[in-house]
């Protein structure tokens, strides 16, 4: 395996040692299901296989030293594990370093220290969670060399609590969840409510899934991420006034239709809309997959797009335009944007013999619209975050 390979001699070239064991995070895409999980929907994700390497050594002092082959510039960054709080000169290693300082307020003893180098195969900013590979592999890392025996979905929720209190984005547990729980070829029903989950195989037969990068990069910590989690809260908080409810995500279509008259805000009304028909929207999808219902889960996808575009609005000229184009090609059952939005990339499903002209037209097309070209990755379905052996 090449990267690894130089993985290892950047390794000792950086930190003047070998290091003992690799492991590798993946990358996650959500076929379904988008900006419902932080209000107590159900997502479709599925672990893909890009995502993060890291290959390190356990130290004999309390250093932490962290380096990452895809920012070279930022050098060697260094930090004592006792005293941890989040700095932006830091930068990138404020993820892995949020997860150290969540894994000791949970009790846990981080003895010693680790040499990490890191090489990430997901495009940056993309929206198909650096972060949250970033942070699961770390909690992983820990997890083995100090043999804390922590439970996976455990280590999930506590990567999922450094993003939110030491990283500061407000974001809900779909992406770590799929990171770290995820399954080869299967895709993952999650009720982000209760946490209740089942494996779905997927089976595409004669079709894969296309994922087009619109090169925006975009940022949840700086996006309106935190400002539509407001909106569905204060619409929630409308909704508590005539109904007993923990969730946007507990409601039907009907209940919805039938209370939303309580959120006196049309924004806020909107955005709860967009919460409610898209949990439902997801488990009609995934229904409609396991009934073999390709067609059917594809007019689900195109639907959840037009309501992140139009209830949701967090689609941009970008997305929209890779949707548009795609809907219009050949051999294409449904596509749409995934992950936070404002930026990053569409899922589509797309016939295998039409993948070729499928890329090049949307290629085409686009960067005569939008001023530069999109990436295109044919996405396979990965295991979760672990060891390689």
């Amino acid at each position: 395996m090449d990267i690894v390979k130089n993985m290892q001699a950047e390794f000792k070239k950086n930190f003047g040692d070998q290091a003992t064991s690799t492991f590798f995070s993946p990358g996650r895409v959500n076929l379904i299901g988008e900006h419902t999980d932080y209000n107590g929907g159900n997502v479709f994700p599925c672990a893909i296989s890009l995502g993060t390497y890291a290959v390190a050594a356990k130290r004999t002092d309390k250093k932490m030293r962290l380096y990452s082959m895809n920012i070279p510039e930022k050098g060697v960054i260094e930090f004592e594990i006792a005293s941890l709080s989040y700095d932006k000169k830091y930068d990138w290693a404020n993820y892995p370093m949020g997860v150290i300082q969540i894994l000791q307020n949970h009790g846990f003893e981080i003895a010693t220290g680790f040499d990490i180098l890191f090489y990430g195969t997901l495009p940056n900013g993309a929206g198909l969670s650096s972060s949250a590979s970033l942070e699961v592999l770390t909690g992983v890392i820990l997890n083995e060399f100090l043999n804390l025996k922590i439970d996976r979905v455990d280590l999930v929720k506590m990567s999922q609590e450094a993003e939110n209190k030491f990283v500061g984005v407000n974001c809900g547990i779909m992406d770590q969840f799929a990171v770290g729980m995820g399954k080869k070829n299967h895709a993952i029903l999650l009720d982000c409510n209760t946490l209740v989950y089942r494996y779905s195989k997927i089976e595409l037969n004669g079709y894969s899934i296309v994922i087009a990068n619109t090169n925006k990069r975009h940022s949840l910590g700086d996006s309106k991420y935190n400002e539509r989690r407001g909106e569905c809260e204060a619409a929630l908080a409308q909704l508590q006034t005539v109904k007993s409810m923990k969730a946007l995500g507990e409601l039907t279509d009907a209940q919805f239709d039938e209370l939303s008259k309580a959120i006196s805000n049309p924004i806020q009304r909107k955005r709860a809309h967009h919460a409610v028909y898209e949990n439902q929207r997801t488990l009609e999808a995934v229904a409609a997959l396991e009934n073999k219902d390709l067609v059917k889960f594809g007019q689900l996808m195109n639907a959840s797009h037009v309501s992140l575009r139009d209830d949701y609005e967090v689609t941009g000229i970008e997305l929209d335009t890779l949707a548009e184009l795609a809907w219009k090609q050949e051999g294409v059952l449904g596509s749409r944007m995934t992950g936070g939005g404002f930026g990053g990339c569409t899922v589509s499903i797309v016939k295998d013999e039409c993948i070729a002209a499928f890329e090049k037209n949307i290629a085409a097309e686009y960067t005569a619209k939008i001023g530069y070209a999109p990436d295109f990755y044919v996405a396979n379905i990965s295991d979760g975050a672990g060891l390689i052996k």
